[in-house]
């Protein structure tokens, strides 16, 4: 038996997924949670063989969080659950620790197959995201845009690229608006913007929004 704890931040997509997998009788849903804290508490309290993880929710989320988990749990298998489709985003998912990576707009059939792969050690990647990145292997170019970005520098210019402001940032992140001001003129200047009208700019360019 497959044990799940599955962690996203909307509560239509938890109890979707609780009720395909109360048709399955290898899965589990042994826990759920709606942000960083419920994922860690979960984690603590129950025995799971497979985190169900979206890469944003409130508090730390995305790569940070998976390295995290992967530090205090290394024989954790982590599916990454998301609707970014972006290979760097993945890229980066996979490099802190995930398991595997696989975007919401597939079938439920995709969904088991790849959670029963990472639950037995193996790794999962979804076959448009590999194609894209084994062409971009295969095609000598420059460094993916915001490879330089720290972790939480490449997660607080997409919420600034999205319209949050600095105050909605630090309350969504549980940071200070100190800490937020600070990864913001960082990342401006690793990425020459000056403006915020040339981050929001280069977003949409890369489909970062």
């Amino acid at each position: 038996m497959i044990h799940l704890l599955i962690a996203d931040d909307h509560r239509i997509m938890r109890e979707g997924l609780k009720q395909l997998f109360a048709l399955v009788k290898d899965l589990e849903v042994v826990a759920e949670a709606e942000n960083a804290a419920q994922v860690l508490d979960g984690l603590r309290t129950h025995q799971v063989n497979v985190l169900l993880l979206d890469m944003n929710m409130p508090g730390e989320s995305g790569e940070s969080l998976i390295a995290r988990i992967r530090a205090h749990y290394p024989q954790l298998s982590i599916l990454i659950l998301t609707m970014h489709n972006e290979t760097h985003i993945a890229q980066r998912a996979l490099r802190a620790g995930a398991s595997g990576y696989l975007t919401k707009d597939r079938d439920p059939e995709t969904l088991l197959a790849a959670i029963r792969k990472v639950a037995t050690g193996g790794r999962y990647l979804d076959p448009v995201l590999a194609e894209k990145i084994a062409l971009q292997s295969m095609t000598a170019g420059p460094t993916a845009p915001g490879e330089s970005l720290s972790d939480r520098e490449f997660q607080i210019l997409r919420l600034l690229a999205q319209g949050s402001s600095v105050n909605e940032i630090a309350q969504q992140l549980m940071i200070s608006n100190k800490t937020v001001s600070t990864h913001k003129a960082r990342l401006m200047e690793k990425m020459n913007f000056l403006s915020n009208a040339d981050l929001v700019r280069y977003a949409i360019t890369h489909n970062w929004i």
